[in-house]
């Protein structure tokens, strides 16, 4: 994910807090949020996943003028490109774990960049797909000065061949 302007908007920090149940004051209320540590209102944990709609080229969104659905794409809208990481040698992919390392708290006013790179890799043995294949993919997220405020790690895994039922 390459995101060139990310910004964080006290609106869109407010339904994303209530998105996933947290009601939370310092996620809407300035005036509650002013008498806290941070001082002002910050976003949720898990905030920047959102980015991904600031990206231009993000893959789960249609494109506009493209056939999405009924397409003759998978029942997503989604067609596996065979050098994506999403799944290899006849085996399907996966997103495994998600950590997040927080620098700075984010806070409604920033604007990010998000740039991605790819992490470690390592294999283990499956029992039912046979090799399993993990990947990392990170991204870093900077405010308007540069600072790095929150580095994201996704980990994908992907298995050498569809699972066996036993």
């Amino acid at each position: 994910m390459a995101v060139k302007k990310f910004p964080i908007e006290a609106g869109h920090i407010m339904m994303f807090a209530r998105s996933v149940g947290d009601a939370n004051e310092i996620y809407y209320d300035s005036d509650y949020a002013k008498t806290t540590e941070p001082g002002a209102v910050i976003a949720p944990p898990t905030f920047v996943q959102s980015s991904a709609q600031f990206d231009p080229d993000y893959f789960l969104r249609p494109k506009i003028g493209q056939e999405w659905f009924g397409s003759g794409k998978e029942a997503t809208g989604i067609t596996k490109k065979p050098e994506s990481s999403g799944g290899g040698g006849g085996g399907g992919g996966l997103h495994a774990e998600q950590h997040y390392v927080y620098h700075k708290q984010l806070q409604a006013g920033d604007v990010l960049t998000a740039t991605t790179q790819p992490g470690k890799t390592w294999e283990k043995e499956g029992r039912r797909g046979g090799k399993l294949m993990f990947s990392e993919s990170v991204t870093e997220y900077r405010n308007e000065a540069g600072e790095l405020v929150v580095t994201a790690t996704g980990v994908g895994v992907r298995t050498e061949r569809p699972a066996t039922s036993t």
